[in-house]
């Protein structure tokens, strides 16, 4: 066994040899030493917090960039009426972000609330009841009949003034 040990001591007397603190060192402190002396940098103030500002937008009343304009005889043309406008101040549903050509009626629900509509469009199937609004025109479902729906869209003449325009959500046949 003291054969063993003796050369365990050997590596172990080798090992720190090795290690030694006092040599090669010296290029590495030399560096540090340098680094320490040189002047501290200033580092850069945060960049300044842009306030939100939210944004309301007042053009509802104007006709879709996205949609061609509609040619009326100036003769032919109603009037709006004083007393129709849309409720600027009620909360938007969620089915008057899609344009009203986007839906199809697909069936009818009944039950002890009432009767409902399924609507597709607007990416999905959607339940509508009477006085749920659709489209963008602030249509107002008015009828609910197995046949189709009745929407009452309100809409800009063009003066200033606002008219009111029957719409019919058709049922569309399964083929």
């Amino acid at each position: 066994m003291k054969g063993s040990q003796l050369i365990v001591a050997g590596l172990l007397a080798i090992g720190l040899v090795g290690c030694d603190a006092n040599k090669g060192h010296a290029d590495l402190q030399a560096f540090m030493d340098e680094v320490r002396s040189r002047p501290k940098g200033a580092i850069e103030p945060m960049p300044k917090e842009e306030v939100y500002e939210p944004f309301t937008y007042h053009a509802a009343s104007y006709r879709s960039p996205f949609q061609p304009p509609v040619k009326i005889e100036m003769s032919q043309r109603e009037k709006g009426d004083a007393d129709i406008k849309p409720d600027e101040t009620r909360v938007r549903q969620f089915l008057e972000s899609f344009n009203i050509e986007s839906f199809v009626m697909v069936g009818t629900l009944a039950n002890t609330a009432g009767t409902y509509a399924l609507v597709r469009g607007g990416d999905g199937v959607h339940r509508v009841g009477i006085g749920d609004y659709i489209g963008t025109n602030h249509g107002r479902i008015i009828a609910i009949t197995a046949a189709g729906i009745e929407v009452i869209e309100i809409v800009s003449d063009g003066d200033g003034g606002w008219l009111e325009r029957p719409r019919t959500l058709a049922l569309q046949e399964r083929s």
